[in-house]
């Protein structure tokens, strides 16, 4: 009688195979709802051992909390019997399955901060991530509407979502994708980007391109501000700052930057930026520099995003005579003037510290001409003295130009303002302005 053959245990297609890790799999989800359920029933002995309280009502029966510790305890061992077949029907029902389960872990995980750990003991991000790649538009948002709670606060489930290749899931085109999606993507890409100080490479072409795309698209305001949100995180490490601007990144924040509702994120983007090498290059070269941004620095109604522009311009002027000369040919003086005496305090510092450098700058251009001359100084010849006076003419002229149109603004703004305001405006002069 011949020896019965013995099954391949190694091959993944045999039937042994796949029973053999059905069963491990349920032999799993039995001792952790074993587990769960101990911790439970040492906990209500705990609490039975006590005297319970008696509720007494004159016009009811006595009923004991006992009953209500009972109740709780029932409601708790449907939820887990729940979560039981919700986890089994995603990973081996099919796509109608699927989609219930999927339904049942958003519900769960949103409402037990808890349950979020669980559920991705039990192996659930990887099958929802898988399911972000389905064809089928309403799989695909249930799989990212769970991802979403699942990620919610849990920094391991975020790092589980990336490992199982939530990156390689984004689509491609945006504009493919209706508004709804278009956001739930947006939100849970927001939500992963806080990983930005960890070692996963989340500065990847298609989280960029997703990105760019709906910065591009006529999304909502929401969806555009998650996005820039995404960006901010990305920035805060230095190290990313080389593929986002290799992305094209500035100019789409230069853009957004103008726009009120999306100014201040925009400009917080480009305020990590420019402090790299890289950033500031990519800003220096832009054409919508600095104009831009001193246009910003003009909007009253946000004092933040006048701070924030204020603060890339000094950046941008630092130790730079280029930058600080296409910032007087755009007209910044008159407006660093009006945030000086109008705006926030921290605008008005740094307002005060870039007109610091512009006069500095103006008195060491005119310095060797004005005052009793020295003998160390060389006497110019008569032409080179006529091109002096003509200078000095020319920027007594500018800054009186200047310090007139700040002069009308205040005070046309002083016409229907407190009576402080107006005696400021009244009792100064140019020699009272701090330049």
């Amino acid at each position: 009688m011949s020896p019965s053959k013995t099954p391949n245990m190694s091959d993944s297609s045999s039937p042994w195979f796949i029973t053999y890790t059905k069963l491990r799999f349920f032999n799993r989800i039995r001792r952790f709802l074993q587990h769960k359920a101990s911790i439970k029933r040492s906990a209500t002995c705990d609490r039975l051992d006590k005297t319970p309280r008696i509720v007494v009502d004159m016009d009811r029966e006595v009923k004991p909390r006992v009953e209500d510790e009972m109740e709780r305890e029932s409601s708790s061992e449907d939820g887990w019997m729940v979560l039981q077949r919700s986890v089994k029907k995603l990973h081996f029902g099919s796509w109608e399955e699927k989609e219930m389960a999927a339904k049942e872990i958003k519900r769960l995980a949103r409402d037990d901060i808890k349950m979020r750990k669980s559920l991705a003991e039990l192996g659930v991000v990887p099958e929802l991530v898988a399911m972000v790649g389905s064809e089928v538009v309403a799989h695909r948002s249930l799989a990212v509407q769970s991802l979403i709670e699942l990620a919610n606060g849990n920094y391991k489930n975020k790092a589980l979502m990336v490992e199982a290749g939530i990156i390689s899931k984004l689509p491609e085109n945006v504009n493919v994708l209706d508004e709804s999606t278009r956001h739930e993507f947006a939100q849970l890409i927001m939500s992963i980007s806080s990983l930005a100080n960890s070692q996963f490479p989340l500065t990847s072409p298609k989280i960029l391109s997703f990105v760019h795309g709906v910065l591009e698209s006529n999304s909502g305001t929401v969806t555009k501000e998650l996005c820039l949100g995404t960006l901010y995180n990305l920035s805060t490490m230095l190290d990313n700052a080389g593929a986002l601007v290799t992305n094209g990144v500035v100019q789409t924040l230069l853009s957004m930057s103008s726009i009120k509702e999306t100014s201040e994120k925009a400009l917080a983007t480009l305020g990590n930026l420019v402090v790299t090498l890289m950033g500031k290059k990519a800003l220096e070269n832009n054409p919508m520099v600095p104009e831009s941004l001193i246009e910003t620095m003009t909007w009253e109604d946000k004092p933040k995003c006048q701070e924030l522009s204020a603060y890339i311009l000094m950046i941008l002027a630092h130790q730079s005579a280029t930058q600080r000369q296409k910032m007087a040919k755009a007209g910044i003086v008159p407006v660093l003037l009006e945030v000086a005496l109008l705006s926030s305090p921290l605008a008005q510092k740094r307002a005060l510290k870039l007109l610091q450098w512009f006069k500095d700058e103006r008195q060491a251009k005119i310095g060797p001409h004005s005052g009793p001359q020295t003998g160390r100084m060389l006497i110019g010849s008569p032409v080179n003295q006529r091109e002096a006076d003509a200078g000095k003419k020319m920027m007594k002229k500018m800054v009186k130009e200047s310090l007139y149109k700040n002069m009308q603004t205040i005070t046309r703004r002083a016409a229907g303002d407190s009576p402080k305001l107006k005696a400021l405006v009244i009792s100064s002069s140019s020699k009272s302005l701090p330049y």
